[in-house]
């Protein structure tokens, strides 16, 4: 499906956006069928658009959340409703393939998650909801191809870390025209910090959120974004999240100020967030959360392409570290002995010609001290030095590891390298840590290269480093992946004009990445 979309077909997708969320069982929606019992509820149902992800070869997710007064915590009433849901291989919905109905519930956020299944691979296919006699917009999703399908290339976008207060969503608008086959986003969907007077768009509320409804109404705001509504709306996700989710730079069940939040205080928090996280995201039963925790971290397959390992990097992280000799010990963790080992295992039995980790925080080294000595960039796999470079080495063994990441908020593409004291050792990997949608709005470039060329020579392993807002663009096929650097003239405005800053190459069997 790679290549960009055609005027018409923008213009429809355009169009899309609506929500819900609870599980709901797949099931066939027969001519005949008994519409569900209508409930009385106002205008604005489907204010937050619609959504579709974590495609698999037979299956999607699908998703919605009713919310006629969405920045209050969302104006529904507090009993069940049902959303009848329609999924056809054309937009008109002339060749249903699957409907039923699915239970918008309270204690959800009045949200649905629909996973069908039955589909046919490699497919796009439309779908819709209805509740209350209101029908949501129309959004188009796509299934993976089949597990043993070697051929064909795969179109992946990648994205993070979108402050409402710093600009508007404009990447978005050239993600649409691009049509990637799935987006994958790494972290920072929200951000949790007060409202700004001074701010391009101010946050809603009057302080950080806390509690489940705060948090509720943050992603809702985020939600009335048109540009991102419109990308929701046309093509499908695979999200994780990093810290602003919930708090910043927290780890584990610590958070960032604890002398300020209390354990217990931070667990409902954590819990708060996680539930709202889950509530407005397109992700499976599985990712329900338990209290204060949320399995997230997952595996997808795209035929015998790409093998896509999606991390969280922040539930069984070690306390974040301050110093060199922590960033040295061996006891911290980034991932925990568990995830550890699934991300391992998975690696090294896969059947894949790429092998991507999705991970929320830069892997490759930053030495922020120019000439002799090493300053690292703690909160980063540069923190956790031990494990790092332990899964650098496994990484030599594994075919065509490519690292995906965020959280720095500019553009850093590096050689991903077994020993970053020797300039000469094994490179292993490549890595893309992508810039940001919107955090630190429009930077001044002149400034941000005074600051940080004078680096390179120290980090001989990055390729291109740049400040602008956007995203990055992965074209993948067996023979290897080509790379764009999109970015965009502004965001402190809500239209944008945008560009390639870079195009760079990966070569199948060849570790490391040039430009082009």
């Amino acid at each position: 499906m790679t290549g960009a979309i055609s005027p018409d077909r923008r213009r429809f997708l355009t169009a899309g956006a609506a929500v819900l969320g609870a599980a709901a069982s797949a099931q066939l929606w027969l001519p005949g069928t008994a519409r569900a019992a209508e409930a009385t509820l106002p205008d604005g149902a489907f204010s937050l658009g619609i959504a579709s992800g974590d495609p698999l070869h037979d299956g999607i997710v699908l998703w919605t959340r009713l919310a006629p007064d969405p920045l209050n915590g969302g104006g529904m009433p507090d009993t069940v409703v049902p959303v009848e849901w329609e999924l056809a291989e054309d937009d008109r919905f002339r060749k249903p393939v699957r409907r039923g109905v699915a239970q918008a519930r309270p204690e959800y956020g009045h949200s649905v998650h629909v996973d069908v299944r039955g589909l046919r691979p490699d497919r796009s296919y439309w779908y819709r909801f209805r509740a209350s006699g209101q029908i949501s917009p129309t959004g188009r999703t796509r299934t993976a191809p089949h597990p043993h399908s070697r051929g064909g290339s795969l179109r992946v976008a990648l994205a993070s870390c979108q402050n409402w207060q710093h600009g508007y969503f404009t990447p978005y608008a050239d993600m649409l025209d691009q049509d990637p086959d799935f987006v994958l986003f790494v972290g920072d969907y929200i951000y949790e910090s007060t409202p700004s007077a001074t701010a391009v768009r101010r946050h809603e509320g009057t302080g950080e959120p806390y509690t489940l409804e705060q948090y509720r109404n943050r992603y809702a705001q985020y939600k009335t974004d048109p540009d991102l509504a419109a990308v929701h709306a046309s093509t499908p996700w695979v999200v994780t999240f990093d810290d602003h989710e919930v708090d910043n730079d927290w780890a584990g069940e610590i958070p960032q100020d604890p002398d300020k939040q209390p354990h217990d205080a931070f667990v409902a928090r954590l819990t708060a967030a996680f539930q709202a996280y889950y509530e407005h995201m397109p992700v499976r039963a599985s990712a329900i959360p338990n209290g204060p925790h949320i399995q997230m971290y997952r595996r997808l397959e795209f035929g015998r392409l790409v093998r896509l390992n999606v991390l969280d990097t922040r539930q069984f992280r070690s306390d974040q570290v301050t110093s060199q000799a922590a960033a040295e010990n061996p006891s911290l963790t980034m991932l925990g002995a568990e995830q550890k080992k699934w991300l391992l295992d998975g690696l090294q039995d896969s059947p894949a010609r790429w092998n991507l980790i999705a991970s929320q925080i830069m892997m490759a080294e930053t030495d922020l001290q120019i000439g002799e000595g090493k300053l690292w960039y703690y909160d980063a796999w540069d923190g956790y030095q031990v494990e790092r470079n332990a899964l650098l080495e496994d990484l030599a063994d594994i075919r065509n590891p490519v690292v995906l990441s965020g959280d720095r908020h500019f553009t850093m593409i590096s050689d991903l390298k077994t020993d970053y004291d020797d300039p000469d050792s094994e490179v292993v990997g490549a890595e893309f840590v992508g810039t940001s949608i919107s955090s630190n709005g429009d930077q001044d470039q002149a400034a941000f290269h005074a600051e940080w060329d004078r680096r390179m020579p120290d980090n001989p392993h990055w390729k291109l480093i740049d400040a602008h807002r956007g995203y990055h663009l992965f074209d993948i096929d067996r023979d290897g992946i080509d790379a764009q650097v999109r970015v965009v003239d502004t965001v402190r405005r809500p239209t944008a004009a945008p560009s390639t800053l870079a195009r760079l190459r990966v070569e199948s069997g060849e570790p490391g990445v040039r430009l082009v």
